[in-house]
């Protein structure tokens, strides 16, 4: 049976309750003030924490050859590399978050892009990092991370089996998590494979969750009925917002709505023993001539 990682005062794994994170990405497009009303929203809706997207802004994590493709923007046409740098948060940004969220009392981490980028979320003491589906074979990244210490979130989108078992190598099983994931947005539901969920956990015996990019919460939902131990949704507070991530997004009435849906199933799991309940047996009294 897989363990359990703790993050933060929480742990996740099988039995406990599922670890649901507010994905903010770039919905807030480089805006904090608009960032911290996402964070407020997100808390409202029941998300246990939320996660942000940090990028160097040498912009080195971007394949060469996409980095100077045009790209619409709330800014005019950039190159896809300067619409990248609109998008982060430097330190004074970074700083108002997190003073904003222990204010809260919702805690926040990031998936870090690039080495700096680790360096640079270390410096707030996160409760863990992520590694994007993105950077999953970028091995020095994995081992920059293990080095620190914390416990890591992977996402596995654009990844096969070996890729994966390379990366849960590096990053070491202790204090891993990994993320069944499909990298397309939205992604169809007919490709979402959510019974990869439970071959994760058994093929390598670590709590495993989900990072849903389809739309809709029943898939989400479904997943976590599968067993996943973590769940992360992207969210914003309007998807009409400029952004790729915007249609694959809940807005906070769709993310409450999964988190009470979350909490129900949680309610309603029980133990998988069958018994007569203690609610039953009056019935049985009543209705079976038998006993």
């Amino acid at each position: 049976m897989p363990g359990h990682v703790d993050i933060g005062p929480r742990q996740v794994g099988a039995g406990e309750p599922c670890f649901v994170v507010a994905e903010l990405g770039a919905n807030f497009n480089g805006d904090v003030h608009l960032c911290l009303r996402m964070i407020d929203a997100a808390h409202a809706a029941g998300a246990d924490a939320v996660k942000l997207q940090k990028r160097d802004p040498s912009m080195l994590c971007i394949p060469a050859q996409q980095r100077n493709q045009p790209k619409d923007s709330p800014w005019g046409i950039l190159s896809y590399a300067d619409y990248r740098r609109r998008l982060e948060l430097d330190a004074s940004g970074y700083d108002i978050i997190a003073t904003h969220c222990r204010y809260r009392g919702i805690p926040w981490f990031a998936s870090a892009w690039d080495e700096p980028s680790v360096d640079f979320l270390m410096k707030y003491d996160p409760s863990c990092l992520k590694v994007p589906s993105a950077c999953l074979t970028d091995l020095s990244l994995l081992h920059a991370m293990r080095r620190t210490g914390r416990p890591i979130i992977a996402s596995t989108g654009m990844s096969d089996e070996a890729q994966i078992a390379s990366a849960v190598a590096i990053l070491g099983p202790d204090r891993l998590v990994l993320l069944h994931c499909v990298s397309t947005y939205p992604a169809p539901v007919e490709t979402l494979n959510l019974l990869c969920i439970p071959w994760l956990r058994e093929r390598f015996q670590i709590p495993v969750g989900y990072s849903g990019h389809e739309t809709g919460i029943s898939t989400s939902l479904c997943a976590v009925v599968l067993g996943a131990s973590v769940l992360e949704r992207h969210f914003t507070t309007d998807r009409t917002l400029f952004g790729t991530d915007q249609a694959a997004s809940l807005e906070p009435r769709g993310f409450a709505t999964l988190v009470r849906d979350v909490r129900k199933w949680e309610r309603a799991r029980g133990t998988g023993i069958k018994t007569v309940s203690d609610a039953e047996r009056a019935v049985l009294h009543k209705l079976r001539r038998f006993p």
